[in-house]
């Protein structure tokens, strides 16, 4: 089983992610946004279970210093990809993708879930 988490490294969600992934003796493979990049192929992937506006992260900075039109343009899964691909730091951190899963976010408890099996 490979386990993907993807982000940037010093986001305090991601290293929180991190921290709980190596705590509980879960291998996975990092993968930094601003590093490694992303593709459109990824993030179709991740559309496949989460929703567009889950995967956008509103509540950011990326997306506060948006112009006004830009975020009104962000309507659906495809226009959210293209800002997604220009911008990554507007996608919500952590993305862990676990058997082709994808979780957006961190909680303990989440995590818990997740990895009970």
């Amino acid at each position: 089983m490979t386990i993907n988490l993807y982000g940037i490294p010093n986001c305090d969600t991601v290293k929180k992610a991190r921290t709980w992934l190596s705590n509980n003796d879960t291998d996975f493979v990092f993968h930094d946004f601003k590093k490694d990049g992303i593709t459109r192929e990824l993030i179709a992937g991740w559309l496949r279970d989460v929703q567009w506006d889950v995967l956008v992260n509103r509540k950011g900075t990326t997306w506060r210093n948006l112009p006004d039109e830009r975020k009104a343009s962000i309507v659906d899964a495809t226009s959210a990809t293209e800002l997604m691909l220009e911008s990554p730091s507007v996608i919500k951190r952590p993305v862990l993708v676990k058997n082709k899963k994808t979780t957006v976010g961190f909680s303990a408890d989440l995590y818990q879930q997740i990895f009970q099996d």
